[in-house]
């Protein structure tokens, strides 16, 4: 029989040990140990790999207490690349304990919520180590303030320091410094920009980061995931060790994503060879570093369905996996030169940016850049080239492939066509009321009205009579 394909499967554990068909990234292991970075940040897309690659090194590094777990986490990389990497590798598996935490729970519309969630996952974390209450290592005060930090019974200030208590409490019982690996750590961020309460959950998130990362002896190294890359003097600072990974980076290029080679070798393994035109116009185009790279949420999804019918019809999959409320929102905002720039890019042009790398999402509103940025470093758009002028990074971009640009037409117009509903007529009728041509003039071509007054508006703007254009522009007569 067929492995089964791990749609939604986020566990190492469960996928290699549920017969599902893996992908093989394990080769990622070997190039975090090659570049020795302290704390690493990965942003890619939302859906390109970024839990399953945590867990697989949760799962590589960490140093169990039962022989038996040891043993069983060893063989879940039997036949995999990392084990054929060489001993120098190979020797640190299953020495090293780790903090494993998740932010994405923390998606909530208010900051006693999110922070709840957060408190709660960090308390789980504490429960999973709970042998180092037994372990004889911890004075009494230690081991009290762990029991209430496991039972979420204590206050704020043990909360934002926890992951540094925490990883101290693994060094006494073990003599190992701690890898921590840290999951959608910008979720909360994100969220409570909208829901209103962005200052608090930086300044909890600046807290717990710093505790963490800054200033923590007991660190071996860290991974942090994410979708957005946030500036250094939001929650990141002081951290002069933290390593920045972006879609731009060509180091660790291959690790998020399929490449065409690994596409390839799964549509043979599931003999759908013949449809992979279909699969590359779809969900190909990405460009991570110098690296071609496909979706793989999509990829897996439309295999799933070849699997059941060779003749399946792809879709786009990948447009409810995603948050969109800070595009949708800034689009909003966005103006009619925006929409044209939209428009230009669905024919096919590319568009020229200049890259802005680190933002605060303070920061979103303040140039029409910061859009296109947006939309390049959450998968919306891909780079076709790249250059160098006026002391700053340029590229050109593009829409990336079939479904990107069929979320485009069904979703980010449909966006702009709202925004346009919502907007009304109120200052062009106001303009023609005062008999103001060019004002109305200006409200018709600069704000988009054009295609509105051919319709609906146009029986309204006849009520107020047109004769007093003719005066000035025959024109826009003409063109209404």
């Amino acid at each position: 029989m067929k492995k089964a394909l791990p749609i939604g499967v986020d566990n190492f554990e469960k996928l290699v040990t549920g017969g599902y068909y893996y992908v093989d990234k394990t080769l990622f292991i070997k190039e975090l140990l090659d570049l020795k970075g302290e704390v690493n940040l990965f942003t890619r897309p939302r859906r390109f790999g970024k839990t399953l690659n945590l867990s697989m090194l949760r799962y590589f590094f960490e140093d169990v207490r039962e022989p038996v777990q040891k043993s069983q986490n060893r063989k879940l990389f039997e036949g995999l690349k990392i084990m054929e990497a060489g001993e120098e590798y190979t020797a640190q598996m299953g020495i090293y304990p780790v903090i494993n935490l998740t932010l994405k729970s923390a998606k909530q519309a208010s900051f006693e919520s999110a922070y709840y969630k957060i408190r709660e996952e960090i308390a789980e974390e504490f429960k999973r180590h709970s042998f180092l209450m037994k372990e004889g290592v911890l004075s009494e005060t230690e081991r009290q303030q762990y029991q209430e930090i496991a039972e979420g019974e204590a206050g704020y200030d043990a909360y934002s320091g926890a992951l540094k208590f925490l990883s101290r409490c693994l060094y006494l019982a073990t003599g190992e410094k701690t890898v921590l690996l840290l999951d959608e750590y910008d979720v909360p961020l994100e969220s409570s920009y909208f829901a209103g309460f962005y200052d608090k959950m930086v300044d909890f998130i600046r807290s717990l980061f710093e505790s963490a990362l800054k200033t923590n002896d007991y660190l071996k190294f860290a991974v942090i995931t994410g979708c957005l890359r946030i500036s250094k003097e939001s929650i990141f600072t002081g951290l002069n060790h933290l390593n920045i990974i972006s879609v731009m980076d060509k180091r660790y290029s291959e690790h998020f994503g399929f490449t065409e080679p690994e596409v390839r070798g799964a549509m043979a393994y599931y003999q759908r060879e013949e449809r992979f035109p279909a699969m590359k116009e779809w969900y190909d185009g990405y460009q991570f570093g110098d690296t071609e790279v496909y979706n793989p949420w999509s990829v897996i999804k439309f295999l799933y369905d070849l699997d059941a019918d060779a003749h399946a019809f792809p879709r786009p999959y990948w447009i409810n996996t995603s948050s969109n409320e800070i595009i949708k929102d800034m689009i909003a905002r966005a103006d009619r030169e925006t929409k044209g720039q939209i428009e230009m890019l669905l024919e096919g042009e590319p568009l020229e940016i200049r890259v802005h790398e680190e933002i605060t999402y303070e920061d979103i509103h303040e140039n029409g850049e910061n859009l296109w940025n947006f939309l390049y470093f959450t998968g919306y758009l891909t780079k076709e080239s790249e250059f160098f002028k006026e002391s700053s990074i340029f590229l050109n971009v593009r829409i990336p492939n079939m479904e990107v640009r069929s979320i485009y037409q069904s979703t980010i117009l449909y966006w702009f066509r709202e925004k346009i509903k919502k907007r009304g007529f109120q200052d062009l009728y106001q303009a023609m009321e005062e008999g103001d041509a060019r004002k109305a003039l200006d409200q018709i071509y600069e704000k988009g009205y054009m295609e509105e007054l051919r319709t609906e508006g146009y029986r309204k703007i006849a009520c107020y009579g047109i004769s007093f254009f003719r005066k000035d522009c025959e024109v826009c007569c003409n063109g209404i």
